[in-house]
């Protein structure tokens, strides 16, 4: 939740001072030249500033929330260092005695041994240990004062089973058996095992470019998942544009397909998997399909929606002018259909890069979505989100060039 409100603060207050800042500077195209725009989604184009600005700001939460040397400001990250509390241990005797308990905080994976302490006077004798940062430590510390020995008060203040007690650099509590938990504190950075500052993930992107994953190059897991996803995304094309023409042009081919459509088009991808294997094996051909079920129905749906969105008014137009049906579908249905068919396109290709990780998790031996699972077993957590971005990076490369095709291909979009 802090998160959310730290990025909606950021979001609200770049769009007012950029706002305040651009005032004046309009600009001087053809949108400029209309008269109405709200409404008009052709006159909406997006902010490079924005986008710009949402980027930087995404980097600098994430550096952040992770303790990144990369960001000038942090939110407070665990308790790390030496930390000591007192308990009072009462014997059957019902006799008290206090004794000190000195903890060493540190990284995971960091050296660190426990702070050296004298034993102390008295029948409760003092403690040391080490705690890995994040984590919750079970000190049994009546152990060593004597039979039926039991902790009934931390750094002076009594404390029953189940109750806390806030010690610098954390917290103890006390089991129903008498033992003591110590939790440090968290602070609000994630843990290395849940999130990685980018260093990591650089480090981890860096190594596997020049080592390979595996034994087998990065550029060769990427390949392997962008030949399967633009192959499934061919066919599903294919066959779904030519689906979805005759379903918007011929009430036949409409009532016997619309309820295969929109019953398949709810169902994931993943619920697909078992079936797949039964009926296409674990190897590519069982991938393949996979994508190209999950663009088929997209693509029958994109191109249906764009010949049911064509103006009437064009098509009676070309009719009084003597054309065919053949032309009127050429000239008319076609090109107006395009801009549907495009953006079905764009979310197609999307869905296809979200199933490869799942295509991929049926005997991969190559693969993004492979690297990613097999990452995740050995809780590698650096190597997800730098596989997470390379998808990422490649799928916002391939719409931006399906946008550019859009641009070239359909220069009539949005103009009526």
């Amino acid at each position: 939740m802090i998160l959310l409100a730290i990025y909606v603060a950021l979001f609200v207050g770049s769009m007012l001072a950029v706002g305040l800042a651009m005032r004046g500077r309009e600009r001087h195209d053809f949108t400029a030249l209309k008269t109405v725009t709200f409404g008009d989604e052709s006159a909406v184009r997006p902010n490079r500033v924005a986008s710009i600005i949402s980027v930087v700001v995404i980097f600098l939460l994430w550096a952040a929330f992770t303790g990144s040397s990369l960001s000038p400001i942090h939110v407070p990250g665990p308790f790390l260092g030496e930390t000591r509390f007192t308990y009072t241990a009462e014997n059957p005797a019902g006799e008290t005695d206090d004794a000190e308990v000195a903890l060493v905080v540190h990284e995971q994976g960091a050296a660190a041994e426990a702070p050296e302490i004298a034993e102390g006077d008295g029948f409760a004798l003092n403690d040391a240990a080490q705690i890995v940062a994040y984590r919750t430590e079970l000190l049994r510390v009546t152990g060593n004062d004597g039979e039926g020995a039991q902790v009934v008060a931390v750094n002076g203040q009594p404390i029953e089973a189940g109750g806390t007690v806030a010690i610098e650099g954390g917290s103890v509590g006390l089991s129903p058996r008498g033992s003591l938990t110590v939790t440090p504190d968290r602070g609000l950075q994630m843990e290395p095992i849940w999130l990685p500052s980018p260093e990591r993930v650089w480090d981890a992107l860096t190594t596997i470019a020049v080592e390979g994953y595996q034994n087998v190059p990065l550029l060769e897991h990427l390949g392997f998942s962008l030949f399967r996803v633009l192959v499934g995304f061919l066919l599903g094309s294919l066959v779904g544009i030519p689906l979805g023409y005759a379903m918007g042009l011929s009430g036949w081919f409409r009532g016997w397909f619309d309820p295969i459509v929109e019953f398949m088009r709810p169902v994931p991808p993943l619920a697909l998997i078992p079936l797949v294997i039964i009926w296409f094996g674990i190897w590519e051909s069982g991938k393949i399909v996979l994508l190209f079920l999950a663009a088929l129905w997209i693509m029958a749906i994109s191109a249906r929606s764009g010949v049911s969105g064509v103006s009437i008014t064009k098509v009676h137009a070309a009719y009084s002018l003597g054309a065919s049906k053949w032309q009127i579908l050429r000239h008319v249905i076609i090109p107006n259909s395009l801009p549907e068919i495009f953006t079905g396109a764009r979310v197609a290709m999307g869905v296809c890069w979200g199933t490869v990780v799942a295509a991929e998790l049926v005997a991969a031996q190559k693969g993004a979505g492979m690297m990613i699972i097999a990452a995740s077993k050995f809780q590698r957590t650096d190597i997800v989100i730098m596989g997470i971005i390379l998808i990422g990076l490649i799928g916002f490369g391939i719409d931006i060039l399906m946008r550019k095709a859009e641009n070239w291909l359909v220069p009539w979009k949005g103009r009526g």
